[in-house]
């Protein structure tokens, strides 16, 4: 059974964490488990692809272990085999990339028994078919993922942001336990299968959907439960925050996905307006402060809020067609959704793969010190080219098909019959306009001041390229992401049957039509091909470098670039990533940032430069989590005093802890 196979290599890499720790100090230990992470991840990846691509009911196998009276269930369908495949092409791609990365790392023994372990739990979750092996296989990743994000311990933001996702991950979890215990009821039905089999009143429904979108939405990065993501992604090691915000917060859109859609029963209208409302403010959010950020892995890890913005709406408007009995909608936008999910995943681990080159080439973050690394490091710089083509949602990448998917999803929103949906769906699709074309312009931003113009610093000057296997693994991704969105009626097709095994219903095979064309509901309705794209985009700047070569004259001239009148060829004169995104700060940072500019002009007669400083706050931080840190710091304070209880005290307040728990069971039953 494939469902046998696949645990028997989710605990290879188990063992496989255990023999890094014996053989990981050695100079030969990296390579080698990498290489054999690389094996695994392979071997899974195609493990999950046969059971995606195969026609046949659910496998389940009961281990017996965990809860002495349930053991573990596993459950092998076509969305867990789907995200499976996510999961291990994404950590193939990050063990390619650490055969080379991982060279460098001057403390081997804090990352390298911990990537297998992550990657492990992250298989392990779609996987679980029961409350208890769920959580332990989510705490797991969290843990194993939080000891990566603290690797370099000796750095305060690294301390800092190991503890907020710390802390973060712990009242994720602790909403889902509570999620899956309203599920369960008082009969204790902690099976899957007994969940789905249940049936929950309405206001259960209501509390379960929204303790899942604050336990699963917090590891995916909704907007207001973001903060930890652009702290923790950017100071793991590159391959890990490739794994973090290209997987692992797929992992926690299948949790959405598995819980809502699965085991809740019948969606309700409303439900629709709740997660659409998350996901178009994730989106605009996300990339606008991704916009107004200069470090580099920051950018991409806001980046990533935007993206799990996109696909959130995607889910809302699924569940609202669902509701309201319009099946082929509803498969048009979760399918949106879905290849957005691997979209997303592809995009986002090739740049940071991109940017820990840089890293690793320069040994800095800060764009505002980068500079021509497109003479320096051109396979890096080609890479991360089609990554930046592709998140700004541009033809003839991948995001270009889910993106639009979505779009052709919100057209038919007039149909439905709500006035509320009928309002907000329109909104939410400006929003998401709004936010692709702020994409755009924030990774034309980033390709253009970290890799053109002249080098900023010397350490940008004297960057060199990248080894050849993280160059290997950035051109893979690249490749795969131009293939999907020049051929995407393959992975449509594909996406078919984890599509029916939530919602009964697919879209239409779309390999029947001519020419590799995609037409999601009717070529009525509108229809795309990216490979005819492609091949005129192709064939137009072959026809223009032509006519430049055909028609230029024979002689060429050389002279010094146009200066603007300045003869001193500084960098100074280039754009800034500030100066770039000032246009839009002042649009949208008075009111979302509560932003400010001040200038400081030296008195007449002083020769030190006037400087221009601009101060924004995150109101999301500020308002919201700066109190509550504040009100545990006070707390912790007060209750500072129960250490020192003499026992006769400890036990009386276990008693009326006891009392208190009995009494609530009680009121309950």
């Amino acid at each position: 059974m494939l469902i046998g196979s696949l645990l028997l290599g989710i605990g290879a890499l188990l063992g496989l964490s255990v023999l890094a720790l014996l053989v990981g100090g050695r100079h030969w230990g990296t390579p080698l488990i990498y290489a054999a992470g690389l094996a695994l991840s392979l071997g899974l990846l195609a493990l999950a692809g046969a059971a995606l691509l195969r026609d046949g009911p659910a496998q389940t196998l009961v281990l017996p272990l965990g809860l002495p009276w349930i053991g573990m269930h596993f459950r092998l369908d076509a969305l867990a085999a789907f995200f499976l495949v996510v999961v291990n092409l994404g950590g193939a791609g990050a063990c390619l990339y650490g055969i080379g990365y991982g060279r460098h790392a001057a403390e081997p023994l804090r990352v390298l028994p911990f990537v297998p372990a992550f990657l492990a739990g992250m298989n392990l979750v779609p996987l679980a078919d029961d409350a208890f092996t769920f959580l332990v296989a989510w705490e797991f990743m969290s843990l194993a993922s939080w000891v990566l994000v603290v690797a370099e311990h000796r750095g305060a933001d690294n301390v800092e942001a190991g503890y907020i996702y710390l802390a973060m991950a712990a009242l994720g979890t602790f909403a889902l336990l509570l999620a899956f215990g309203l599920l369960a009821g008082p009969a204790g039905g902690y099976a899957f299968a007994s969940m789905r089999a249940a049936h929950v009143t309405p206001l259960v429904a209501a509390a379960v959907l929204g303790l899942v979108l604050f336990g699963a939405g917090a590891k995916a990065g909704l907007v207001p439960l973001h903060v930890w993501l652009p702290r923790a992604h950017p100071v793991a090691p590159s391959h890990v925050s490739a794994l973090m915000s290209g997987v692992m917060t797929k992992v926690a859109i299948y949790a959405v996905i598995r819980i809502v859609f699965d085991l809740l029963g019948p969606p309700v209208w409303w439900w629709g307006i709740v997660v659409m409302g998350f996901g178009g403010a994730s989106a605009l959010m996300g990339i606008l402060y991704a916009l107004f950020e200069t470090d580099l892995k920051r950018v991409l890890a806001y980046s990533t809020i935007e993206n799990v913005g996109f696909v959130f709406v995607g889910l809302g408007l699924a569940l609202a067609f669902r509701a309201d009995g319009m099946a082929a909608a509803a498969a048009l936008a979760l399918t949106a959704a879905l290849l957005h999910v691997l979209n997303h995943a592809l995009l986002k681990s090739l740049l940071f793969y991109g940017a820990g080159a840089v890293l690793g080439a320069s040994g800095i973050r800060d764009m505002e010190r980068m500079g021509g690394l497109i003479h320096r490091m051109p396979v890096t710089a080609v890479a991360v080219l089609g990554g930046a083509i592709g998140l700004s949602a541009l033809p003839p990448f991948n995001a270009f098909v889910s993106e639009w998917l979505t779009f052709q999803a919100i057209l038919l929103s007039p149909a439905l019959p709500q006035w509320g949906l009928k309002l907000l769906v329109p909104a939410v699709g400006a929003l998401l306009a709004l936010a692709a074309a702020l994409a755009a312009t924030c990774f034309v931003r980033l390709y253009g001041i970290v890799f053109l113009g002249r080098p900023r610093s010397d350490a940008a000057a004297g960057a060199h390229e990248t080894d050849p296997f993280s160059a290997a693994a950035m051109l893979i991704f690249a490749g795969l992401a131009l293939l999907l969105g020049v051929v995407p009626g393959f992975a449509l097709d594909a996406l078919g049957a984890p599509v029916a095994a939530v919602l009964g219903v697919h879209m239409p095979a779309e390999l029947r039509l001519p020419w590799l064309s995609i037409a999601p509901l009717a070529a009525s309705r509108g229809t795309y091909n990216g490979l005819l794209v492609c091949l005129f985009i192709a064939g137009s700047a072959a026809l223009v470098a032509a006519a430049i070569r055909l028609f230029a004259p024979r002689r060429t001239t050389r002279g010094p670039a146009w200066d603007c009148g300045f003869p001193d060829p500084s960098p100074a004169l280039q754009y800034s990533a500030a100066g770039f995104a000032e246009p839009i700060r002042r649009v949208f940072g008075p009111t979302l940032f509560r932003s400010r500019t001040s200038v400081r002009m030296p008195p007449p007669g002083e020769t030190r430069p006037a400087r221009l400083v601009v101060h924004s706050h995150d109101l999301i931080w500020e308002t919201l989590y700066a109190p509550v840190a504040g009100l545990v710091a006070a707390a912790s304070t007060r209750l500072n005093v129960m250490q020192f209880l003499t026992i006769r005290r400890y036990l009386s307040l276990v008693f009326a802890v006891l009392v208190i728990l009995l009494l609530v069971l009680a009121l309950w039953r």
